[in-house]
């Protein structure tokens, strides 16, 4: 199953979710933003999460819903 791809959503929606043992910030954004390297956003609306390399289980963390940047032909390839 692919990832659930968390865009075109008001960027004021969040959702809140339960780690369970062995996540980590990047399978994180993997799974809801389709980019390993998004896990910033997490990290950032996190505060009250001490930063590890992997997760606890059982933590509460709220994931920001982003939207993507409409493409135009005016965008570089690597943009579109």
């Amino acid at each position: 199953m692919p990832p659930p791809i968390l865009r075109g959503v008001c960027k004021c929606a969040t959702l809140n979710i339960v780690t369970t043992d062995g996540e980590r910030w990047d399978n994180l954004a993997w799974r809801y933003y389709g980019d390993a390297l998004a896990y910033e956003r997490i990290i950032a609306a996190n505060p009250h999460v001490a930063i590890m390399p992997v997760l606890p289980s059982g933590v509460r963390l709220i994931i920001p819903v982003i939207s993507v940047t409409q493409t135009t032909p005016e965008l570089p390839p690597w943009l579109r």
